[in-house]
């Protein structure tokens, strides 16, 4: 019997210890930075996976249906080109940088409630944190630019889109003829004055807006237009993360500070106390 309750104590405490590791360990868990790596990582991965495909689609309509003529667009598709190895390296760079900020989220955290033991800030530690904090805000920055300009091709498939559904709502009303109204994409700049047609109206209009690659492209712009924007609000997510993170590591390094002078100061008072016991005990 004694042996029997001997084992489910065993049993019992084992259990015990298993559950504190575990609640210690989600307690190590960064849930601020998981969040904003995983928000970050979604809207990269919209962005960079709807834009690379919704320009190739804008390039095919502007071939088809805008400029016959190849070397009148050329210059845009090399430039469309070169965005698409842009994001190529856009996506490999974040994917890169979000698990570094993970990490280190993992390791501030740890640090903050001394999970592993004394903890002891280093000047170099609090400098990298500095550095993060500054290159998210230059990222930060740089991608309120890049959600600005993702809303160009957005505002531009919206004025195609409209013009047709006016020239339908003409047809349905049978008030008008919708042939007179047109949509000229060469006072966007996209493409040159001289390329031929260079506009489309009526009926040519309103097939371009039934085609298929009008309708995906013009949805993925929208789509990658919002992960852009996704990805603002986590970088906006890891400056303040990164921010905190800083300031917690800073008063740390001071408190480490007081508590090191405050025990050296209690050692020389032992040392002290021990010298005079032994002065004591001598004359004794």
């Amino acid at each position: 019997m004694e042996t029997a309750a001997e084992e489910n104590t065993e049993q019992s405490q084992e259990k015990k210890g298993c559950f504190e590791c575990c609640i210690k360990c989600l307690g190590g868990v960064p849930y601020a930075s998981l969040v904003a790596t995983i928000l970050c990582f979604s809207g990269v991965a919209l962005f960079c996976g709807c834009g690379h495909v919704a320009l190739t689609g804008t390039v095919s309509i502007l071939e088809q249906h805008f400029s016959t003529n190849t070397s009148d667009h050329a210059l845009l598709s090399e430039v469309i080109q070169l965005m698409q190895y842009v994001i190529y390296g856009i996506a490999s760079f974040f994917f890169l940088y979000g698990i570094i900020l993970l990490a280190e989220g993992f390791y501030t955290t740890s640090a903050v409630k001394e999970l592993h033991g004394e903890f002891k800030t280093t000047a170099c530690g609090r400098c990298i944190s500095g550095m993060f904090v500054f290159l998210t805000y230059v990222l930060g920055v740089a991608w309120l630019g890049v959600f600005g300009f993702s809303a160009v091709p957005v505002f531009m498939f919206y004025n195609i889109w409209s013009t047709c559904e006016v020239i339908k709502s003409l047809q349905t009303n049978m008030t008008a003829s919708g042939d007179q109204i047109c949509v000229d994409i060469r006072q966007y700049g996209i493409i040159p004055w001289n390329a031929v047609p260079g506009r489309a109206c009526g009926p040519v209009l309103e097939n371009i807006c039934n085609t298929n690659e009008f309708y995906m492209s013009y949805h993925l712009f929208i789509v990658a237009c919002a992960g852009a924007g996704a990805t603002v609000i986590a970088l906006i997510h890891f400056l303040m993360i990164l921010s905190s993170n800083w300031a917690y590591l800073k008063d740390a390094s001071k408190m480490q500070a007081y508590q090191d002078i405050k025990a050296k100061e209690e050692q020389e008072l032992q040392d002290i106390q021990s010298r005079s016991k032994e002065q004591l005990n001598s004359y004794t």
